[in-house]
């Protein structure tokens, strides 16, 4: 993370007890000078904590529909932003970690993974606090959510084409001409992270079959025994593709378990009914579960 600017440091950003208002004397050596100095009160147009992080917005954009409204509502709409923020940064590290693969940058590639499971660490714990929102409050608004669904998460089917789940059939779930649908296509088009870690291991001594260089990209990723045939001595030579290949099992296995924990959390709460917007509910996540995203980094597993 890049350090606040020095212009940002002078308004109390870098600090977060003055930013909050606080005395300093809560958290010494806050101020450079004094310990005890008194929170500064903020300049007609400088750099602040809210309107840097633009906080009176963010606060404004959750608007439960339900009469009441409903107690559950908010948390429910807060958890989904949440999730829709972090999914934003999933595919900004994501972006940055094919960079690093590309470029054969191990220790970058290798930090920016483990950024990305930290994530999604994070990102299945948050299924915990939706858990305690039981079926009875769930079903107090749910009618007043309409025709919308998690179903329709644009970001979530980008971060599915950027880890490799690749359907041109999803594409078609958003609008024509609708920027979500025209995000998806680009995504659709673009390699995937397992096709920057392809043209990694070629950079570090291993002979990656040449039509997976040249695949289709709109393709979904698929298990190649000769490529295996080569992961298997990799593992065995190749320390540092080693490394690698065991951070990228580590974030198939997270994705699975992020859509284990979310399968029993839609069956505990509405069961085996249709699911808003009319999906197939706990029956299609149930499809979704197990499905590798790194197919041959399981198949060896047996053979090492």
């Amino acid at each position: 993370m890049t350090t606040p600017s020095s212009s940002a440091d002078r308004t109390g950003f870098g600090c977060p007890v003055h930013a909050m208002g606080a005395g300093a004397s809560s958290r010494p050596g806050c101020d450079p000078d004094r310990s005890d100095a008194p929170a500064q009160p903020a300049v007609a147009g400088s750099l602040t904590y809210g309107s840097y992080l633009k906080i009176p917005e963010l606060l404004s954009l959750q608007q439960p529909l339900s009469d009441g409204p409903e107690h559950d509502e908010t948390l429910f709409i807060i958890i989904h932003q949440v999730y829709e923020l972090w999914f934003k940064q999933q595919l900004h590290e994501a972006g940055y970690l094919a960079a690093a693969l590309l470029r054969n940058d191990h220790p970058t590639a290798a930090s920016t993974l483990r950024r990305m499971l930290t994530i999604l660490k994070t990102m299945v714990a948050q299924i915990d606090v939706l858990e305690t929102m039981t079926p009875t409050s769930f079903t107090s608004f749910r009618s007043r959510l309409s025709n919308s669904s998690g179903f329709q998460s644009s970001q979530f089917r980008e971060f599915e084409f950027v880890l490799g789940h690749k359907r041109p059939k999803a594409v078609t779930w958003q609008a024509e001409g609708s920027p979500e649908r025209t995000l998806l296509e680009r995504r659709l088009a673009e390699p995937s992270l397992w096709d920057a870690a392809l043209r990694y291991f070629a950079a570090n001594g291993m002979k990656v079959p040449q039509e997976l260089l040249q695949r289709d990209l709109t393709q979904p990723t698929e298990p190649s025994p000769a490529l295996q045939e080569e992961l298997i001595r990799a593992y065995q030579t190749l320390p540092s593709v080693r490394h690698l290949c065991e951070l990228l099992v580590d974030l198939d296995e997270g994705i699975q378990e992020w859509r284990y924990r979310h399968v029993k959390m839609v069956e505990r709460t509405i069961g085996m009914k249709m699911g808003t917007g009319g999906s197939a509910g706990v029956d299609y996540l149930r499809s979704t579960l197990f499905r590798s995203l790194f197919p041959d980094l399981w198949e060896i597993r047996s053979r090492l």
